[in-house]
């Protein structure tokens, strides 16, 4: 059993009113922890804890703010083991994803860190006789950091590493899948020397959820809100952040293409495209969910991916040497079967796969999909892809557009200059060419557009979406004025 409390103003808390739902293992069953299940009153603390340390986490000097933030990427890479194994037993991902998880959220806080001192402004041109403008950029009080369970670590920290940077506390909203895991992440940024109240962690379960996410959002003391999950909770994120004209940064699901022309290096793409579809398996925005494949090429192309598919290895997630492991719950993996089920219903062919055993699913690779399946247009979150045959290039792009996700998308051709002219008109907010759809860096400008959201984690965007522009002005010397 894990000890799971929140964390409000540097100090463990219950939910106010002493409820708590349990946490489970979803490939064991195990009781692992009961998490304590916030509600309003619980939502209004952590903000007004955020907002006490405001004051002096805002004054905080960059260097110091850094130092920090490093610091706390020490102390998280040398948990790596502990905290793998967190994420293991509460989401039923691989131990090597876990420790994926911890490294890559530790290189999130080190970009953190970097960009404490690129706060900067510039001095713009004024027509006004001895005025000097300026545009700077400032803290903007507390932010809201919804995190989903599927990249845990990595999430959790994207959602507050560079908030904290830019000199805001913040709040972070727990996954119910995860509660372990997220409030490790306080924890580490505690230790290096956060102020107390600068973060605060908030567990909720899955029912209690919008009841405390409403109470975040609505308080006049929240300023920024960002959401990672999916596309019907994250319209009512939006919604709700649009009564209070918050700014909301959204980054939601995907369907994600992978273009296959027929000149590109099979091997390669094949490659591409089974990391990218079953890494995590098929748990990630970025997850390639359809494989469009120029008509001379697509035999070869199935018969690499199902050699891939067929080999990996799927079982136990805490045994080293799983590569596919459980899903979140059952309730997901029934979910991606019925969406299969459904393709073969209506004449869809399984190439491999297919077989699900509780909450292990079988890589799968589906042909013969058409836009009546449901499977072209859901997003599967799981380890399922469709492969779509397509003639010329034309038609690649137009199959590649047809869905209302834009987040990650890739191309694969020996010919650049065609796979950019393919690249160039496909409609997500990031594109690969000879790469998988799975990819991140932290200095990276992360999002994406139509249903997949908007505004960009990472780099000199994050510190756009958290913090306020201003202009500034400094008059010199007499200014005249028309009465």
């Amino acid at each position: 059993m894990m000890n799971v409390a929140m964390r409000i103003g540097g100090r463990d808390a219950a939910s106010g009113d002493g409820r708590y739902y349990e946490k489970r293992n979803p490939f064991t069953g195990e009781l692992i922890a009961r998490v304590p299940d916030a509600g309003p009153l619980d939502a209004v603390a952590a903000v007004g804890a955020a907002a006490s340390a405001f004051k002096e986490w805002s004054k905080t000097p960059p260097s110091k703010r850094r130092a920090i933030l490093w610091k706390a990427a020490d102390l998280l890479e040398a948990r790596a083991k502990d905290v793998a194994a967190t994420i293991t037993a509460e989401t039923g991902g691989t131990f090597g994803w876990g420790m994926f998880n911890t490294f890559f959220a530790a290189s999130i806080l080190r970009e953190a860190a970097a960009s404490t001192t690129h706060l900067s402004g510039e001095t713009i041109p004024s027509d006004i006789p001895g005025n000097i403008a300026l545009s700077i950029r400032q803290p903007v009080g507390v932010v809201l950091g919804i995190a989903p369970w599927n990249a845990p670590m990595i999430l959790g920290m994207r959602a507050v590493a560079m908030p904290l940077a830019c000199g805001n506390t913040v709040v972070l909203k727990a996954s119910e899948e995860c509660p372990g895991t997220h409030r490790i992440i306080g924890d580490v940024l505690e230790e290096a020397g956060l102020p107390a109240g600068a973060i605060n962690v908030l567990t909720t379960s899955r029912e209690g959820a919008a009841g405390a996410v409403d109470a975040l959002i609505a308080d006049p003391r929240v300023k920024r809100v960002n959401f990672t999950g999916s596309t019907h909770v994250g319209k009512i994120v939006a919604m709700q952040a649009a009564k209070y004209l918050k700014p909301v940064l959204l980054e939601l699901g995907g369907k994600a293409p992978l273009v296959v022309l027929d000149d590109a290096d099979i091997d390669e793409a094949a490659a591409a495209a089974n990391f990218g579809a079953f890494m995590h398996q098929g748990q990630i925005c970025m997850s390639t969910e359809r494989i469009v494949v120029q008509k001379p090429v697509v035999q070869q192309f199935l018969d690499r991916l199902a050699i891939k598919a067929r080999g990996l290895k799927v079982g136990d997630p805490a045994t080293p040497e799983t590569q596919i492991g459980s899903m979140v719950n059952e309730r997901s993996a029934q979910r991606v079967q019925g969406l299969v089920k459904d393709a073969v219903d209506r004449g869809a062919r399984i190439i491999c796969g297919g077989e699900v055993h509780g909450t292990l699913f079988q890589p799968t690779v589906l042909d013969r999909v058409t836009p009546d399946m449901r499977i072209y247009r859901e997003e599967s979150f799981g380890p399922v892809v469709i492969v779509l045959p397509v003639g010329d290039d034309e038609e690649a792009i137009r199959m590649a557009n047809d869905t209302e996700y834009g987040l990650s998308a890739g191309v694969f051709s020996r010919n650049l200059d065609r796979a950019y002219a393919v690249a160039s008109r496909i409609e997500s907010g990031i594109c690969h060419i000879n790469g998988p759809t799975v990819a991140d860096e932290p200095q990276m400008p992360f999002g994406g557009v139509k249903e997949s959201g908007f505004g960009r984690f990472g780099g000199k965007a994050g510190i756009a979406e958290f913090t306020e522009l201003r202009w500034i002005t400094l008059q010199t010397g007499h200014r005249h004025y028309p009465i």
